[in-house]
């Protein structure tokens, strides 16, 4: 760069002075985009989340710097809405010691022409660098392994992806869950929720998919979950081979709301830089209500209106917007293309299906997959409600063959479990219902077939294989 700015010494050569006159334009072209200035306001008002300030004009989602007293670190915010000449920041760190009337400015914009923030938004580091790394929401390293040595840098926010472009959802997935494998058959793509009340064991089906699933790269958003769950998940139920190709980003609950939903959407980035490579990304979002709670909390700060169970419009806008950047990627002229495969976790309050979040996530994925207490309670482990669960692209991914075992295995499940409890007093006598006869004597290897140890794998084939030995003469049709 001197030697670009700087102008040949005299008598140098033409050769020189030609290559140096060469680089003008270009760096004519980055210096347009280049502030000639820091604009900078005042800190009029601080309440609650949000602080005013006035003599600025940035648009919304800008980056700001809040000077603060006796710190030599001014706080990071951003903008979230404005009211008039007033600005509504919302800051990203502790803002003890803030004063009125602090100076508030723009934070610099990045000299770059193609920057699809505008110049405005932030960027962040993505690439090949940041694979085996934990980082906070702002791409900060959390792990103590130094600083992101060859990390490159792109702003979070991308254009949307054409839907008539996008590849379709015709390849299975395989995650090594047998009862996910065989019955709700996952394709490369494709946008799962994961609903679960606490204490069911959603963690340890998510580090068992992230372990065992086909796919090249990992990456792991960590939203709004307790700071102890984010180290038990990397060391514990990621382990070291999954961290390995993973990229985990975490933003606990005792970080700012901003920041956490910062988080979800540079993990979301991340998996988009490695789909744009051509390669398979699995994308694990715990979770989804985290996402939507840090929304809430901005939204009724800057005054918006709560609508449904306190949650505001902008709430129920924000949750596509984050899941419709996940999919597969736009088809190449050789029929290849990158995915990401998305999980995302949806808490339900009381195990309520019907919570607006929850309602919500389940009209925008791609299908669902239901986390019950009392499977869980009885040491049914992972604890899936087949009957409750669906996924939406099995059609397209399997068999006519698959099928008609998948209806046959729901059949015989839903009817014993409706008459479980005659059953189990001894009021059901055998011959009055061969349907339900059929249905007592398969459960045994049904229950077996739903049940499997954190550390077994049980590969797509083995699980359809499998599947086919419960009923044998469908086994060909």
């Amino acid at each position: 760069m001197d030697r670009e700015l700087n102008p040949p010494e005299a008598g140098a050569g033409n050769r020189l002075a030609q290559g140096w006159l060469a680089t003008l334009p270009r760096l004519h072209a980055k210096l347009a985009h280049c502030p000639v200035s820091t604009p900078s306001g005042r800190v009029t008002r601080a309440t609650g989340l949000v602080i005013e300030a006035t003599g600025l004009r940035l648009p919304v989602g800008a980056a700001c710097r809040i000077e603060i007293q006796g710190s030599e670190q001014a706080a990071s915010a951003e903008v979230v809405g404005f009211d008039g000449h007033t600005l509504y920041l919302m800051p990203q760190q502790d803002t003890s010691g803030l004063r009125p009337g602090a100076r508030v400015s723009a934070e610099p914009a990045p000299c770059e022409p193609d920057d699809p923030a505008g110049g405005q938004g932030r960027r962040l580091p993505v690439g090949e660098a940041l694979l085996g790394r934990v980082l906070d929401g702002a791409g900060n390293p959390l792990d103590g392994l130094g600083p992101l040595v060859g990390a490159e840098y792109a702003g979070l926010v991308t254009p949307p992806v054409n839907p008539l472009s996008r590849a379709p959802i015709a390849d299975v997935l395989d995650v090594g869950v047998r009862a996910i494998n065989g019955l709700l058959t996952v394709g490369r793509g494709q946008r799962m929720g994961l609903f679960a009340g606490s204490g069911v064991g959603k963690s340890m089906l998510l580090g068992m998919m992230a372990r065992y699933t086909r796919a090249e790269v990992i990456v792991v958003g960590l939203i709004g979950e307790r700071g102890r769950e984010v180290k038990d998940f990397i060391e514990n139920i990621l382990g070291p081979s999954g961290l390995a190709r993973a990229v985990v980003v975490a933003a606990p609950a005792d970080v700012s709301p901003l920041l956490r939903l910062q988080g979800a959407a540079y993990a979301t980035r991340l998996a988009e830089y490695f789909r744009d490579q051509g390669r398979d990304v699995l994308l694990i979002m715990d979770s989804l209500t985290r996402y939507a709670m840090a929304q809430r909390e901005i939204a009724l700060a800057i005054g918006e209106p709560p609508a449904t169970k306190g949650y505001p419009p902008s709430v129920f806008a924000k949750l596509p917007m984050l899941v419709e950047r996940a999919g597969n990627g736009k088809a190449r002229a050789d029929g290849r293309f990158g995915s990401i495969t998305a999980f995302y976790t949806v808490l339900t309050e009381g195990d309520d299906q019907q919570d607006p979040i929850a309602d919500s996530a389940r009209a925008i994925l791609d299908g669902h997959i239901v986390l019950s207490r009392s499977l869980a309670e009885s040491g049914h482990y992972p604890a899936i409600d087949i009957e409750a669960s669906i996924s939406r692209a099995l059609t397209a991914l399997i068999e006519p063959a698959q099928f008609q075992q998948v209806s046959r295995f729901k059949q015989a499940l839903s009817r014993y479990q409706r008459n479980r409890d005659l059953i189990a007093v001894g009021a059901y006598a055998a011959g009055n219902d061969p349907q339900l006869d059929e249905a007592i004597a398969l459960y045994p290897r049904l229950a077996d077939y739903l049940q499997q140890d954190l550390g077994q794998n049980v590969g797509y084939p083995e699980a359809v294989a499998h599947l086919g030995t419960l009923f044998p003469k469908m086994k060909h049709g």
